[in-house]
């Protein structure tokens, strides 16, 4: 079932063809409030009691036209100027193909570095998320630019079941920097991946342990980017054993996935937050969403029969 929602998160003639069917954009709402940023921030407000913190990414990648990544520049920065008042500012997580990689490099590296400023006059972070494994090089280039360029606000996504993902954990250590951990969602090769789902785990549970003891010492940000809350306890029970405390661990879900389950690691003194997605052009995302986890698929089908409010659980 993974391979073939892979599959079609990368078909052409599906991507252009499903989104404009009923169901389908009935079933993306469990996974996103909206297309625009009206609706992304309506969400946060209903959030906002809870203590949580907020992010917000504006569903996108691999982008035609330079002129599209600076429309994607100036949205973010529109968000951080709004008029609408969350208690706590929102973070902005930002694909890098969405803002030029794929054309430009340079242009890319300039949008995210007036963004790193902006969201430090506004106190907040930006998050750098890591895409397919071709371009993990580039992102990972593009995040060192930026801390060498003085932004200690931003953040970086690794992922755990690619191979290669301990050795750039190493590399980025010595930054300080602010990792979020999350296991992976591409269709990738078994020669440079983990597909196994014990063995993703295993490779994240090790990573996390890393990053947790830097976090410790206050050399990193670690955020466990998953909603697999029996890895997030036996991670912390680990780390608790080397003195990492809870309140060490962040833990950052998906908006509309598990909300309770947040919730209730939060009681338990896990920092957590939500990551809201938002835009039109969410279909591959969404896909990936469904191949992460198959209870996903579940809800996913629960569309076809006459709606009925949901918990969001």
């Amino acid at each position: 079932m993974r391979t073939i929602l892979l599959w079609m998160a990368r078909n052409s003639w599906l991507r252009e063809r499903l989104p404009r069917l009923g169901f389908v954009r009935r079933a993306v709402r469990r996974f996103m409030p909206g297309e625009d940023r009206e609706s992304a921030f309506g969400a946060a407000a209903g959030l906002a009691a809870s203590g949580q913190g907020i992010l917000f990414t504006r569903l996108g990648e691999n982008l035609a036209a330079l002129p599209e990544a600076d429309e994607v520049a100036a949205h973010y920065r529109a968000l951080l100027d709004r008029e609408v008042w969350l208690p706590r500012e929102p973070e902005l997580s930002v694909k890098p193909t969405q803002l030029g990689l794929d054309i430009d490099a340079e242009a890319c590296f300039r949008h995210l570095d007036g963004l790193a400023a902006r969201t430090a006059e506004a106190g907040t972070w930006l998050w750098l998320d890591m895409e397919g494994s071709t371009y993990v090089d580039a992102t990972l280039d593009l995040y060192e630019r930026l801390r060498a360029a003085a932004h200690a606000n931003v953040g970086i996504c690794l992922q755990a079941y690619l191979k290669r993902t301990p050795k750039d954990l190493r590399r980025l250590l010595p930054l300080e920097p602010a990792v979020r951990l999350v296991k992976g969602a591409y269709d990738e090769p078994s020669a440079i991946a983990y597909r196994r789902r014990p063995e993703v785990d295993a490779a994240y549970q090790a990573l996390a342990l890393v990053l947790a003891e830097a976090a410790r010492d206050g050399r990193a940000r670690c955020a466990l980017g998953t909603h697999d809350s029996g890895l997030i306890e036996r991670i912390a029970a680990f780390a608790e054993s080397a003195d990492v405390s809870r309140g060490s661990l962040e833990v950052h879900m998906l908006y509309g996935i598990r909300a309770r389950e947040l919730a209730r690691l939060q009681a338990a003194g896990f920092p957590a937050f939500t990551l809201i997605a938002y835009g039109a052009f969410w279909y591959p995302w969404y896909m990936r969403r469904l191949a992460e986890r198959p209870a996903n698929v579940l809800f996913a089908l629960r569309q076809l029969l006459p709606q009925q409010d949901d918990a969001r659980e």
